[in-house]
């Protein structure tokens, strides 16, 4: 007996089976990229998605494949998937990383629940409204991208809370504001309605089996968003579970039992559960340390080595005679008031500024690309620490946090980061958190697993970095604040709501 889990990330479509015990016997990925036809648009064609699923599906074992009884399903968040009738799409779906309604979220009223982002369902749709009549007249459908796909495999026309209430057109609990959505001329008719992300959602349909060498008939859970899939994924099950998840932004998600209070910032969405969860997101994190590696031209075993030194101690300079790979150089740039702000795309939480921007600010003659380097892990560490700043305003106690994937690998990245965020770091031996989240709620769905089981199917997690009580990081952390506040309105004021 084995679930299927199909995670419909940004950029590529994860699937992932475990086993009855909730174990990883496979996994595959089909990479794709977005569409552009206009500055600002991210789109997608779900054609694009469909080929992604069959041909990912393909890779799976054959007797794994027969042996699967549900179906769950993980999706990006935000975005949105317009179909007729027919459940033919309308027009290209729009991805969570469009900007085109950025100057529409002054119709959003304040306040709201969350904050609102220009790719989120709610301005993309009132973007349709005002521009694409056409689109508008043909449409009978507004989902979510994990709700299209599920559909497509003959599923249920319906979402889940951890989806609903990430499209600023729901209340907190994820039920459709239907007063706003009056206020922004959408019909509600376009909403499906809403169920559990554990439920079960339909059924597969032949033709669907066929194209993914499945059996027909298998339970199709309603599934949830990625962000909260990893987190069931991750082993997280109780009040106060926490993960960190690093990739070209940064996620802090933290259970709540209840609704968590309202932080600027600090968006509070359902879980695939019955919980809540905190969330800070950052967009800052390997995206900053990515561009920043290539403008100093560094290999990546280079720029680690030449920020945080060798660890065994050792000293080695580069091909050029400079002290670039010198552990001293490196770690001097604690005590030269060298700052960097890693904000080069804007940054959500906390400041929800989408104009932020970023660089170095302290840079003397004596300063290495080292240096640099240093400074700029450390403002990315800091962006993280100030996300985690407004989870703990909202009452959480946050003193352990768990890596999404195994984190970085590099153990020095993590010392860092765990004496910036002033927590225990626990690498989870989880390499697909996402897709092994949706095969559980497959599980769910189809009574082989209960709410009660979820803590004893979280995977194994190793204590990586705690802190060390740096007080001159905590210091240099203060600095990092302070210069944020100060060059804020160099940045022009568009705020996200």
């Amino acid at each position: 007996m084995t679930f299927l889990g199909i995670d419909l990330g940004t950029g590529s479509l994860k699937v992932a089976i475990v086993d009855e015990s909730g174990r990883e016997q496979a996994a595959a990925s089909v990479a794709y990229g977005l569409e552009t036809p206009h500055p600002g648009w991210a789109e997608i064609s779900v054609q694009t998605w469909w080929r992604a699923l069959c041909e990912a599906a393909a890779r799976l074992p054959e007797d794994l494949r027969r042996e699967v009884q549900a179906i769950g399903f993980s999706g990006q968040m935000h975005g949105v998937v317009l179909i007729d009738a027919n459940g033919e799409a309308v027009r290209p779906a729009m991805l969570w990383p469009d900007t085109r309604a950025l100057e529409l979220l002054e119709q959003w009223p304040e306040p709201q629940p969350n904050p609102v982002a220009p790719g989120m369902a709610g301005p993309l749709l009132r973007w349709i409204v005002q521009n694409d009549p056409q689109s508008a007249r043909k449409t009978r459908w507004a989902l979510q991208p994990k709700d299209w796909l599920r559909v497509a495999l003959g599923g249920a026309v319906a979402t889940d809370p951890s989806d609903a209430c990430a499209t600023a057109l729901a209340d907190p609990a994820g039920a459709w504001d239907r007063a706003l959505l009056d206020r922004l001329e959408l019909p509600h008719e376009w909403f499906a309605p809403l169920a559990p992300s554990y439920a079960a959602g339909g059924m597969l349909s032949e033709k669907a089996a066929q194209a993914l060498g499945l059996r027909a008939g298998i339970v199709l859970a309603m599934g949830a968003a990625d962000t909260p899939c990893a987190a069931l994924g991750s082993g997280l099950a109780s009040d106060g579970d926490a993960l960190l998840t690093t990739g070209t932004g940064g996620q802090i998600v933290v259970l709540a039992e209840h609704v968590p209070q309202a932080v600027k910032g600090l968006h509070r969405y359902r879980a695939a559960s019955d919980h809540w969860y905190r969330m800070a997101a950052m967009q800052n994190v390997g995206v900053a340390l990515e561009r920043v590696r290539g403008w100093l031209s560094y290999e990546w075993a280079d720029a680690y080595r030449d920020a945080f030194g060798h660890a065994s101690g050792s000293t080695s300079g580069n091909a050029s005679g400079d002290a670039l790979g010198d552990e001293r150089s490196a770690t001097a740039s604690t005590a030269t008031g060298l700052t960097f702000l890693p904000y080069l795309t804007g940054e959500r939480t906390p400041w929800l500024n989408p104009a932020a921007r970023g660089g170095w600010l302290g840079l003397a003659l004596d300063h290495t690309r080292g240096m640099m380097m240093r400074a700029a892990f450390e403002g990315v560490a800091f962006s993280l620490r100030a996300g985690l700043d407004a989870i703990r305003a909202s009452g959480a106690t946050v003193t352990t946090l768990k890596l999404a994937g195994g984190g970085s690998v590099d153990a020095r990245w993590r010392q860092l980061l765990a004496d910036a965020l002033n927590v225990e770091l626990y690498a989870v031996d989880c390499p697909n958190a996402a897709p092994r989240g949706a095969a559980i709620l497959g599980g769910l769905a189809s009574g082989h697993w209960h709410a009660s089981d979820l803590a004893a199917l979280a995977p194994g997690a190793t204590r990586v970095a705690g802190p060390q009580g740096d007080a001159a990081l905590a210091e240099r952390y203060a600095r990092f604040l302070d210069l944020y506040g100060r060059v804020e309105s160099w940045f022009g004021e568009t705020p996200l709501r």
